[in-house]
């Protein structure tokens, strides 16, 4: 496989597990080759063209210093020019992955999250509800990531002759479709019980030995755990804090994510949520393997660094 294989199978597998079908990726991508279609020629011109076939802006491949069949890969949660650096230190590696996004990917963070509008109607919450309070917090994540040294990473891997690329939400759906097939076959009544459900997954487990494994951030253990939701796993960054409300009002009983704000927390409590978080470079790990299980099958050999545990379901 090339750089170019790997990264276009990133895209296809997050497709396939996307909260709103294969059909709603197909009509999302629709919507906007009309809004490109109806653009001046001005805006035509600065207009990023990747977004008409990639739902997954903050999914990108950022350089390609020689498109050669890729044998080995160095993948890390975060990839930073000492991870590059350290990739020149053990050799032989053809291709770096990250799972956070850099450069473009992460200037167009924002740009995903409008899957969470989706997938809280998923869960019930009225769409017109859903677009409205994300609306805000797109717009915040927008100006958020504005001020970041976006080219850094990228800079650098230009300068060491680098292939570089990373897979984010395509990953993320991966995760998150995991969990919800997981919580749906085993129907946890408790929320104790949904959170040693989750310490039983090898990625958790791996991460309750340093002290970042599964919690309960809001309610008790002895609470029952109502409707189950997926909504802060995939979709860019968490959504607006004012979803909460909402959510409840929908009949959620318990939010399932990676990481959770003070803001956040609150605002959950006020709801009477139970929110259990999952753990970050836990969860991150969970769909970045099932990504790279695929690799694997194919012979690419996996280093892992950054924050990545490693874990292999191929049999």
């Amino acid at each position: 496989m090339k750089t170019k294989e790997i990264y276009n199978l990133a895209i296809q597998m997050g497709i396939k597990t996307d909260f709103r079908g294969e059909e709603g990726v197909k009509r999302f991508l629709e919507n906007r080759k009309k809004k490109y279609e109806k653009m001046d020629e001005k805006e035509k011109r600065e207009f990023d063209k990747e977004a008409l076939e990639n739902p997954y802006l903050d999914s990108r491949i950022y350089h390609i210093a020689e498109d050669k069949e890729i044998k080995k890969v160095l993948v890390g949660i975060d990839i930073e020019p000492a991870e590059l650096l350290l990739s020149k230190e053990i050799g032989d590696i053809d291709l770096i992955i990250a799972h956070h996004p850099t450069g473009k990917g992460l200037a167009h963070l924002a740009d995903v999250m409008n899957l969470q509008c989706d997938v809280l109607n998923f869960y019930g919450v009225p769409i017109n509800v859903a677009e409205g309070l994300m609306k805000e917090r797109i717009s915040e994540v927008a100006r958020g990531v504005n001020s970041a040294n976006h080219q850094r990473t990228v800079d650098a891997a230009k300068l060491l002759r680098i292939n570089l690329m990373n897979s984010h939400t395509p990953c993320d759906n991966l995760a998150a479709k995991f969990l919800k097939d997981l919580v749906e076959e085993k129907k946890p009544e408790r929320v104790g019980e949904l959170v040693n459900l989750l310490k039983e997954i090898p990625e958790h487990k791996e991460a309750i030995k340093i002290g970042a494994g599964p919690k309960i951030f809001v309610g008790d253990s002895e609470n029952r755990c109502g409707k189950i939701a997926l909504t802060e796993i995939t979709g860019g960054t968490e959504g607006s804090p004012k979803l909460y409300e909402k959510m409840a009002q929908a009949g959620i009983g318990t939010i399932i994510g990676m990481h959770i704000s003070e803001e956040h927390k609150k605002e959950a409590e006020v709801a009477h949520l139970n929110v259990v978080i999952a753990g970050h470079m836990s969860s991150d790990s969970l769909g970045v393997n099932l990504f790279l299980d695929e690799l694997e099958k194919r012979g690419v050999e996996i280093i892992s660094c950054s924050g990545l545990i490693r874990i292999s379901r191929v049999k």
